[in-house]
């Protein structure tokens, strides 16, 4: 919500003159897969919001009680919001699927950009249009005068149905470098956000249709309406391996004084990305520190991580209310049935919407604490290859999966 304030102020201002990392520090592997809950809760039913208001300022493009505006009707929204979440796209094919020991790895949990583009496109053309995952969501006092989070109520044009999509481990693992990805965000020559990277003979590739990111940026340019109140998607950061294709992070280990300032340059290079993303509508959210499980490490762990990633990445790209569980894995065991001291200490540093991955989008506010638990679907190799029918409201594997350049294992409907 306060991404859409800023660019309604600028637009004043401007009429007066907007995988997981294999190997990391938790030993973790790639991929965020989880079992769902034993039971999944139904979502919760969207509590009466007596004043809408803040929908009128956020858009000028939105009536706050629905209506039309511009020729298109706004009406109210209080279904479930799907959430799909991507690990980063292979770039090149022939790097990650060459027969090495992360073939299956990569198989498993990422898409290519191709398959990812006709994703984006599926999506759109069933009618789906990106909301921020900020905006779903939001805190308030109770009667019994304690904060609780309320799901707010959504104007979205007539017939469209809401989206939200996340980003897991934006951070750019070394592995990745020699396995197909890209390296890093930048700024293009027209300073939009690109991706820099090395094609499979070396050769420097700055590019918009590489990277999740900017295929985004891209696709939403072509297609303004899938993004009616200008979201993009949440980036899920680490901090381990830096942020963005820059190494800020810090070695506990050994520190020198000519690291730091290999480290303070890698900063500045990247404070321009994390503003151009934030203005063109992005956001960020925490994946921990180190990539770590939060339903196993102690209490103490766990706060010196959480401190860690405030002073490397929070000081770097703002605050956030979203974490996304490393791994699936939730905190104390059962977030949605128990609130344990691992997930009071990570909502009393100021997390309120708790994002994990399962077989549904659905989402949970809790009673006790405010909070809410959520559930995102995945699509990945894992999915495309055996749950094609759980994903048919958002896209048919068989038109999706390139097979030619997948390894050959099969699939549960070919």
């Amino acid at each position: 919500m306060r991404r859409m304030t800023t660019l309604l102020l600028s637009l004043l201002l401007l009429l007066s003159l907007t995988a997981c990392g294999q190997g990391g520090p938790s030993g973790g592997l790639i991929g965020d897969e989880a079992g769902p809950p034993a039971e999944t809760p139904p979502e919760d039913e969207a509590p009466e919001v007596p004043d809408p208001e803040p929908y009128l300022i956020l858009d000028p493009t939105v009536m706050p009680e629905g209506g039309v505006r511009d020729g298109v009707t706004y009406v109210a929204y209080n279904g479930i919001v799907e959430h799909l979440f991507f690990h980063p796209v292979v770039a090149y094919p022939e790097l990650a699927f060459d027969g090495d020991a992360q073939d299956n790895g990569i198989d498993d949990y990422m898409v290519t950009a191709d398959e990812y583009r006709k994703i984006l496109q599926s999506v759109y053309d069933k009618g789906y249009v990106l909301v921020d995952i900020g905006d779903v969501w939001s805190e308030t006092t109770g009667e019994d005068g304690q904060p609780k989070m309320v799901k707010d109520t959504l104007y979205l044009p007539e017939g469209k149905k809401p989206l939200i999509l996340s980003y897991d481990d934006t951070n750019y693992y070394d592995y990745m470098l020699a396995n197909g990805f890209t390296y890093k965000l930048i700024l293009g020559e027209d300073g939009k956000i690109a991706s820099w990277g090395k094609d499979p003979q070396g050769n420097e590739v700055v590019s918009r249709a590489l990277d999740a990111i900017p295929i985004l940026d891209k696709f939403v340019e072509e297609h303004p309406d899938f993004s009616p109140f200008g979201a993009k998607g949440c980036l899920s950061l680490t901090g381990y391996a830096g942020i963005l294709g820059y190494r800020t992070q810090t070695d506990t280990k050994s520190w020198t004084a000519a690291q730091e300032a290999v480290r303070q340059k890698e900063i500045d290079a990247v404070k321009p990305i994390i503003a151009e993303l934030k203005r063109t509508g992005w956001t960020f959210g925490s994946h921990t520190w180190g990539h770590i499980r939060l339903g196993s490490k102690s209490l103490e762990t766990i706060q010196a991580d959480t401190q860690r990633w405030f002073d490397e990445v929070g000081s770097l790209v703002g605050p956030t209310t979203i974490l996304f569980y490393p791994h699936g894995e939730r905190p104390d065991g059962n977030d949605w049935q128990d609130t344990g001291p691992v997930f009071r200490y990570l909502q009393s540093q100021g997390f309120r919407v708790f994002c994990s991955v399962g077989i549904e989008s659905f989402s949970y506010i809790k009673k006790d604490i405010c909070g809410v638990i959520c559930d995102r679907l995945h699509p990945d190799g894992i999915t495309l290859r055996y749950a094609r029918d759980r994903y048919l409201q958002f896209y048919d594997a068989k038109d999706i999966m390139d097979m030619d350049v997948r390894p050959q294992r099969g699939t549960n409907w070919s």
